[in-house]
């Protein structure tokens, strides 16, 4: 029974008979059996790796049975598909058209933002989702480009080479880039290592996804305005200062057409936590300001008039890129670490967002086969001119409300994408860069929770300032040293745990036989002669000697208290419920002779 310093502690009143067999033999446990090396080491590898038994029931199948229940648990679709009918299909199709219309806008203006051609990001939304409704294990999860990845691979590959200096090798970089995330994520997923993923805590991502928010809201200053020149860093201060130095480039009419569409974005916003039932307003609000924005922009010529727009964008299904992939030694450095940082951000999200939303419908996703789909669908995407993808959350929450009930809304969803490539794409060409980067605004605000920021600091000061470590080291450095500085502390933090255990004294509450940590409850009274410990952790080399410390400095506290008060310290109880296993290190002989050399 693992508890917590504080939590509910039932100690049986033990008598002298029972502590030094006076009157009475001892009280005896009996222990089982002592388990073979092999099997002990094999139970724990199992509930370290396999936590959640995938396996469980297929031993007394029949082999036929056995293999076929292994692939559907391999290949997800081969469970949901022979059951699936019309009435699941109706509200596919109406989720699956719904997140089309703000993947559209999204891929164009997330590729803008990571530097790419924007024809990569509608790409980017056709063939990942089709793979992933063949792989994912999650009903709600829709498949997209995000911003917070797109601006960190830019950032890392842009170490190396910029999309003006070599266009062609930036973008060999990016498709690259998205092959070693897929490796990673599927070698992960295989390898059931996905433990890695939860040192990224909560406070880090919070921290981090409102720091790159923050950033990439400033860089849209650039379309904004109107500009044609901007800084490639990604720091405040290099951003305000290309603002500054840059503002003869400022065009009034693309700041009047800005402000009307982040005025119409955030109304639809607004409208949808209002009336929740009109949610697919807001959802497709920014197809619309596409629209909109892409026939003013005709209409005036805007190209003309101070208004800059994205160009053409040809026709067509996603090209074959797999001999783009480059492998020479004095780029693999860069494309690894872009992969590798944009793989676990990636997996962190996405993998976040589908158990947050699989719980609200009380269903369970497994965390293992996400990396495997996720990776799959990557190492696809690099071979046709995709760059990484993963489950947002704005796409997923739109694709959740509009009644998606399986993975098929991502298959409607890449449906319309491929119409869209076929007969449309060249229609696009009129959109306005403003209105891009209006979309990217919108959906960056709400990343920034300061409600969250402000909880953090009222339950956990520790957790608070992870929090501000990862948001203060984007803005004001790099993504890159804001996510590592974050991670390194939250490390830090669960050595301490582990080296710095929580230990405390346990008083008895009157008329029960309840103990509780005498500090934090008052009423909690300590037994004369008898000092009851609490250790709350399991205990490892590095923790034993301050274990071993603490424990005697309690015993000389209490024994210091006694003396003034006529008692004398004649039993010391541990109680040990908290530790769930303990190292040779620990000296247990040690402590009990130490203990006698007391009286």
């Amino acid at each position: 029974m693992g508890t917590e310093a504080g939590d509910h502690h039932r100690l049986r009143a033990l008598s002298a008979r029972h502590l030094h067999g006076v009157g009475g033999a001892a009280a005896e446990v009996n222990l089982s059996a002592r388990r073979p090396f092999a099997e002990k080491v094999w139970s724990d590898l199992a509930e370290t790796l396999f936590p959640d038994d995938p396996f469980r029931g297929f031993g007394a199948l029949p082999p036929a049975k056995r293999a076929l229940g292994t692939l559907k648990y391999f290949v997800p679709v081969l469970d949901w598909a022979p059951r699936y009918g019309l009435a699941k299909f109706k509200y596919d199709l109406l989720a699956g058209v719904t997140i089309a219309s703000l993947a559209i806008p999204q891929g164009i203006s997330y590729a803008r933002l990571a530097n790419l051609p924007p024809i990569i990001g509608l790409y980017s939304s056709f063939v990942p989702p089709l793979l992933y409704a063949v792989f994912g294990s999650s009903n709600n999860l829709a498949v997209g480009t995000v911003a917070a990845a797109s601006l960190l691979l830019a950032s890392t590959i842009e170490t190396e080479v910029t999309a003006e200096e070599n266009p062609e090798l930036y973008l060999q970089l990016f498709y690259t880039a998205a092959f070693f995330t897929g490796l990673f994520q599927t070698a992960l997923g295989v390898f059931r290592l996905g433990l890695i993923v939860d040192f990224l805590s909560r406070s880090t991502i919070t921290g981090f996804m409102g720091g790159t928010a923050m950033i990439i809201i400033l860089q849209q200053l650039k379309g904004l305005l109107g500009m044609r020149h901007f800084t490639t860093k990604t720091d405040i201060i290099s951003v305000l200062h290309s603002v500054y130095h840059y503002r003869h480039e400022w065009k009034w009419q693309s700041a009047v057409l800005g402000i009307c569409f982040l005025l119409f974005l955030l109304s639809s916003k607004h409208l949808r936590k209002k009336l929740p039932k009109l949610f697919w307003v807001s959802a497709i609000a920014p197809f619309m300001v596409v629209v909109i924005g892409g026939v003013f922009a005709f209409l005036v010529k805007g190209d003309e008039h101070g208004i800059p727009i994205v160009g053409n964008l040809k026709k067509g299904l996603n090209p074959l890129s797999i001999s783009q992939l480059t492998f020479q030694s004095r780029h693999m450095k860069t494309a690894v670490k872009a992969g590798l940082l944009s793989g676990i951000l990636a997996l962190a999200e996405g993998i976040a967002v589908g158990r947050s939303l699989a719980m609200v419908k009380n269903e369970q996703i497994d965390g293992n086969k996400e990396m495997i789909a996720f990776g799959i669908m990557n190492i696809a995407g690099s071979f046709t001119s995709c760059y990484l993808t993963t489950g947002p959350f704005s796409k997923s929450a739109v694709n959740f409300h509009a009644g998606c009930k399986t993975p098929m809304s991502n298959v409607v969803m890449s449906v319309c994408i491929m119409l869209v490539l076929l007969f449309l794409a060249p229609l696009f060409k009129y959109t306005p860069l403003v209105a891009l980067s209006s979309i990217i605004v919108v959906a960056m605000i709400g990343l920034i929770k300061v409600k969250e920021f402000c909880h953090l600091y009222k339950v956990d000061k520790f957790d608070f300032c992870i929090c501000m470590v990862a948001f203060l080291g984007v803005v004001f450095f790099t993504m890159v040293t804001g996510l590592s500085a974050s991670v390194g502390l939250s490390v830090v933090r669960a050595l301490l745990y582990v080296a710095r255990p929580t230990t405390c004294k346990l008083g008895s509450i009157a008329g029960s036989e309840t103990f509780r940590d005498v500090k934090q409850y008052p009423q909690a009274k300590s037994v004369p002669g008898i000092l009851v410990l609490q250790l709350g952790s399991p205990i490892y080399f590095v923790n034993a000697g301050y274990l071993r410390e603490r424990i005697l400095r309690w015993v000389d506290d209490e024994e210091d208290l006694g003396k003034g008060i006529g008692h004398d310290l004649q039993y010391v109880i541990l109680d040990l419920g908290g530790m769930t296993g303990s190292s040779a290190s620990f000296p247990f002989q040690l402590i009990f002779i130490c203990l006698v050399s007391h009286d």
